[in-house]
């Protein structure tokens, strides 16, 4: 399955748009990473509980995307977006992913 970004792929041909495709997915922060996080806010420097936290997000809404691209007979994705949001008082992270199905020549 080629995912991308762009509306095109170079060399290939969409002959057939299948439909959108989406993965979404709301996590909770917990306790020890908010902490984390907190301290890293004071002092500065990365936090890792929260990047690992997106990293993971990110991966599971990108297979839930090709599940259901692949469900639908598609060859790749094209036009994919990544919307992320912060929900509640700051503890729960939103991501939602979309793309365009398509067949290729």
């Amino acid at each position: 399955m080629i995912l991308t970004t762009t509306n095109n792929i170079e060399g290939r041909e969409v002959t057939k748009y299948l439909g959108l495709v989406f993965g979404e997915q709301v996590n909770g922060i917990n306790f020890v990473k908010d902490i984390g996080a907190g301290l890293r806010n004071i002092v500065g420097g990365r936090s890792a509980g929260y990047e690992d936290e997106v990293i993971a997000m990110r991966d599971d809404c990108l297979d839930e995307i090709v599940m259901r691209a692949e469900k639908m007979g598609a060859d790749a994705i094209i036009g994919i977006s990544f919307d992320y949001e912060v929900l509640g008082q700051g503890n729960m992270l939103m991501l939602s992913v979309s793309g365009t199905a398509v067949k290729l020549n």
